[in-house]
């Protein structure tokens, strides 16, 4: 078993969660400006990617843009990793790679905590990738902890062109009901940024 084998039903069983549906989770985020010529990039892609319409070319020209733009400008203060192995308890099916993982620690070297997840839903469903991104955050919970560290973690479920996130505050995951297009990259970088840098506001 591994992140994405999981349900919703066995991501509550398993690890003992509540999972609620949240409105406007994020709403309160501040919105940032983004870097220099990112709108104009993430806009000339979108078609691309949308004609081409495998993960492969969705990850390399929406993810990658937006996720690097935000490891660029805060150089000294995150890290990234893509397609990383991250198995925590793979007892109990918290194992397998993930698609992004952010930290709060510009070492690249090696990931640290506290680290928040990002899941490129697969076959452009991201209900399905849901359960797969909760699995992820408490495994990322779980190493945070186990590094000294228990703020609550974040994680989003993306098919590059349509965001939802989600967060885990202790044995609660509240999942937002809003959807957010590449098209407006502004409020995706925005809460991107916030999670990455800690400074999501408290509920």
């Amino acid at each position: 078993m591994a992140y994405s084998d999981f349900t919703i039903a066995g991501i509550k069983k398993t690890c003992g969660l509540t999972v609620l549906e949240a409105t406007d989770l994020f709403s309160t985020v501040p919105i940032v400006d983004l870097p220099p010529g990112l709108e104009a990039t993430l806009t000339h892609q979108l078609p691309l990617a949308s004609m081409l319409n495998t993960e492969k070319a969705r990850s390399e020209l929406l993810f990658a843009p937006l996720l690097f733009a935000i490891k660029y400008r805060y150089a000294d203060r995150i890290s990234i990793f893509s397609g990383i192995e991250f198995s925590v308890e793979p007892a109990i099916g918290l194992n397998g790679r993930c698609d992004y993982i952010l930290a709060r620690n510009p070492q690249q070297l090696e990931l640290t905590a506290p680290a928040c997840v990002l899941v490129e839903a697969k076959r452009e469903d991201i209900i399905a990738g849901i359960p797969q991104c909760i699995a992820e955050m408490v495994a990322a919970q779980r190493f945070n902890r186990a590094n000294g560290t228990d703020d609550p973690v974040f994680g989003a479920v993306a098919t590059g062109i349509l965001w939802r996130f989600m967060r885990l505050d202790g044995a609660t995951a509240s999942v937002d009901s809003i959807e957010y297009p590449i098209i407006n990259p502004k409020p995706i970088f925005s809460i991107l940024t916030a999670m990455a840098l800690g400074q999501i506001p408290p509920l």
